[in-house]
């Protein structure tokens, strides 16, 4: 019996497949589900999302957010989320700089900015590890 994956970010569904399995980053650690799997809500850290669909190995990374298990669907509520072959170093190094530069003057920003750009650095952050970790 297989698994639905949904990956939703505010932007776009990035992601809706029948698959066999996904390992994702929680808060307490990874958790892999399978079909059959318990009713589930947690939520999620930057990280590494790993689907096995038809025997071969997909990856994702993914902002925080929340994930549900509900029957043989897998929602994942993503604040972003980008397939590792879509994952330009250059650009994710450059924005995570430019980040890191305007929180250096945090106390000229609002806490609502402050919290984009922080979550923007661990984006960036879980992106080049995926990147780098998939070479």
């Amino acid at each position: 019996m297989p698994l639905l994956l949904e990956i939703v970010t505010p932007e776009k569904r990035v992601y809706s497949d029948t698959i066999e399995t996904v390992v994702l980053p929680t808060t307490e650690g990874e958790i892999g589900i399978l079909p059959g799997h318990l009713p589930l809500l947690t939520q999620l850290e930057p990280g590494e999302l790993r689907v096995m669909k038809a025997g071969k190995p997909e990856v994702l990374a993914v902002g925080g957010g929340f994930m549900e298990v509900a029957a043989d669907k897998v929602s994942v509520l993503a604040e972003s989320a980008i397939d590792v072959q879509e994952i330009d170093e250059t650009a994710v190094e450059e924005a995570m700089e430019r980040a890191q530069k305007a929180l250096s003057g945090k106390s000229e920003l609002d806490p609502a900015e402050v919290e984009r750009l922080e979550s923007l650095v661990r984006f960036s952050a879980a992106q080049l590890l995926v990147k780098k970790k998939r070479r």
